[in-house]
């Protein structure tokens, strides 16, 4: 569904990506995994149209959209949930997720899709109209995720979902992207906490210093010995 084909990407004359390819299949979730610095959030950022590529091409169902803008990636069907968040943090609840559909004009499924998110978040609902800035770090997260899911994607890049959150908002975090993963999405997960990045995806790669080093299931991730040393504290 989501395929990167030799991606090389530059931040000025250094060169951060060196030559990427990864696929994901329709209703995966694939981790991504690798140190600060390896080019994990760059990928992604690569993918939602925020960095053009050097050379190379990102391709959404078999379509090329390397060359296109953020707002045309958003459109084609993928949405990218920040690392740090990056929620509008003087506006609402409520305006925070009518922003995750700017784009549509489908009023009746909006609602719908409004009603979901306070199915899967009901925190949401009762925080609806209190300033995003004051919520906690988990319900922040939560309204991120909510939304991007506003926007109706087909793939959701998600960039370091549990980065600085409680032991029990990770927990619940991570619950909540298996839950979505269910209802159909498809997830390419950037995240540094790798014992639960591969408890919820079905294929992980390895990325360092802008190169794919290791790629495969993640139970052969998981039971690789670099892996086990480098991120899970083996």
């Amino acid at each position: 569904m989501l395929e990167l084909k030799h991606i090389y990407t530059r931040y000025g004359q250094v060169e951060c990506l060196k030559g990427i390819s990864l696929s994901i299949n329709q209703g995966e979730v694939v981790a991504l995994l690798g140190a600060n610095g390896a080019g994990k959030t760059t990928v992604l950022k690569t993918i939602s149209g925020l960095i053009r590529p050097a050379a190379g091409e990102v391709l959404l169902q078999g379509k090329v959209i390397s060359g296109f803008s953020a707002e045309e990636i958003v459109r084609a069907g993928i949405a990218h949930v920040p690392e740090g968040r990056k929620i509008f943090q003087k506006m609402d609840v409520g305006e925070n997720l009518d922003l995750g559909a700017y784009l549509r004009r489908d009023q009746t499924e909006i609602r719908k899709d409004l009603e979901n998110i306070f199915e899967l978040f009901p925190i949401l609902k009762k925080r609806l109209h209190q300033k995003a800035g004051t919520l906690s770090g988990g319900e922040q997260q939560m309204l991120a995720l909510g939304r991007a899911l506003m926007s109706r994607p087909s793939v959701l890049l998600l960039d370091e979902p549990s980065l600085g959150l409680a032991p029990i908002f990770v927990s619940a975090i991570f619950k909540m992207i298996e839950t979505i993963h269910h209802q159909g999405k498809t997830i390419l997960l950037v995240e540094q906490n790798a014992h639960m990045a591969l408890k919820v995806a079905s294929r992980a790669y390895v990325i360092e210093i802008g190169q794919i080093v290791l790629q495969g299931k993640a139970e052969e991730i998981r039971q690789s010995s670099m892996v086990r040393e480098a991120y899970l504290g083996a």
